[in-house]
């Protein structure tokens, strides 16, 4: 008899556990049972932006033709999961399916969160989230012609970027002093501006906006407090995620102070028979919001009930290299330098749009910290540093100066740096050919 395994949502990181399973030598003896509240399988929701570039909803699947089929994943397509009955073990849905389960794995995600601002309720103001949440916005960039995001984050210039190639004016609103303020500086984010500025989007720092109202030559009309006002036709909120928990709330499963199902390092919740991964898991009081650590879980989850592994999750590195509007972006580590006693050195190239931050230890030995932005060729190098604890050159500056009479990018050259060979289980590496370990 198999052990059913039900997987409340069908996101990027219920996904990866599904694939964690099939992949597993006891896969045989277990039974998935996938409830999926969208009406499509899962898809690639970080590069949602470049639906709009002219990728497909089939560009951005996940899931390969056939695949849940193949291996015997029962899917419950566009149908929410709405109860659990921890005493009976079973989960039941919005359409009144009802299924029992030996493990239950929570993949629930987040949700956009939009602030309490008055007049947001109206026709042409939308979150960016899923496929829906797109073509609503693509429906209405074809009755405007400028739109607003309200966030400075990563979402809200990916969501810019959206709404620039959909032809729009568009502009970004940040409550903060400046862009991006949770992974780079307040340096790092003046360059960035400038360079999305360059490229046509307007940006509005220190900005918080009180009202929605009627404009006066568009649409609408953004109030902020200072007394400042902003006219446009469309407006995208994305200034932050909240955990999709209710459905454990109701059932009485343990809450994190900030939301999210409080998880252990085996990923289990407060009920030893169910698990949360991703976004709407709260480990040590935290929800990670990038999918690597989601993905981290689910691997967790995978090896705990099958038994044949050993992971466990005991936190995860949040370090990120991206591409934004076409401008390179990274942050290592304690990218602000907010470690005590730490010490920082920096390089910026106006001309250039280039800007380069490291943040070491106050003995000199450790990379504890990394901003690169416009230029971010060091990022395999430094995060290697980082997590490795590696000590570093003579001259740690070296690592993010241009490259010299001959010398390699990072002024002091490959040769300069500690021999990374073997320095994790997952590659071969060594100097001159560094990589950054995805597992």
């Amino acid at each position: 008899m198999k052990k059913n395994i039900v997987i409340i949502g069908n996101g990027m990181v219920g996904h990866r556990f599904i694939e964690e399973m099939v992949g597993s030598e006891s896969y045989s003896n277990y039974q998935l049972i996938t409830f999926c509240e969208e009406t499509e399988l899962a898809y690639d929701r970080v590069g949602l932006s470049s639906y709009f570039a002219g990728k497909t909803r089939k560009d951005l699947s996940m899931v390969q033709d056939g695949f849940y089929d193949q291996n015997g994943v029962e899917i419950h397509i566009g149908d929410k999961a709405v109860s659990i009955d921890r005493t009976a073990k079973t989960v039941t849905s919005e359409k009144g399916k009802t299924v029992s389960y030996e493990y239950l794995i929570l993949a629930t995600g987040s949700y956009p969160f939009v602030p309490p601002i008055e007049g947001k309720d109206q026709e042409h103001i939308h979150v960016y989230r899923t496929f829906d949440d797109l073509e609503a916005i693509k429906a209405s960039s074809e009755e405007s012609e400028s739109g607003v995001v309200l966030g400075g984050g990563l979402l809200g210039l990916e969501c810019a970027n959206a709404l620039d190639n959909l032809g729009l004016e568009s502009h970004v609103v940040e409550f903060a002093p400046s862009l991006m303020g949770v992974q780079i500086d307040e340096d790092a984010g003046a360059m960035l501006r400038s360079k999305i500025e360059d490229l046509g989007v307007r940006v509005h720092t220190n900005k918080n906006t009180k009202l929605i109202t009627k404009g006066e030559n568009s649409r609408y009309q953004l109030q902020f407090a200072d007394g400042s006002s902003l006219d446009t036709d469309m407006v995208v909120f994305s200034v932050g995620i909240r955990a999709r928990d209710e459905i454990g709330r109701e059932c009485g499963l343990g809450i994190g102070e900030r939301g999210g199902f409080v998880v252990d390092s085996e990923c289990r919740t407060s009920d030893p028979d169910i698990f949360a991964i991703g976004e709407c898991a709260s480990y040590n009081n935290f929800i990670y919001g990038l999918v690597a650590p989601g993905y981290s879980m689910a691997g967790v989850a995978k090896d705990v009930i099958t038994g044949e592994g050993d992971r466990r999750f005991e936190g995860a590195d949040m370090s990120t290299k991206l591409k934004l509007l076409g401008v390179d972006v990274a942050s290592i580590g304690d990218s602000h330098g907010r470690t005590e006693g730490c010490r920082s050195f920096s390089f910026r190239d106006e001309i250039k749009g280039i800007y380069k931050k490291i943040v070491i230890s106050n003995d000199g030995q450790k990379l504890i910290g990394a901003i690169l932005l416009g230029e971010a060729s060091e990022y395999g190098t430094l995060l290697q540093l980082m997590l490795n604890e590696m000590p570093l050159p003579e001259d740690p500056g070296s690592l993010i100066l241009p490259a010299s009479d001959g010398e390699a990018a990072g002024g002091a050259g490959v040769d300069a740096l500690p021999d990374f060979a073997n320095i994790c289980s997952c590659h071969n590496v060594s100097k001159g050919d560094l990589i950054a370990c995805v597992e």
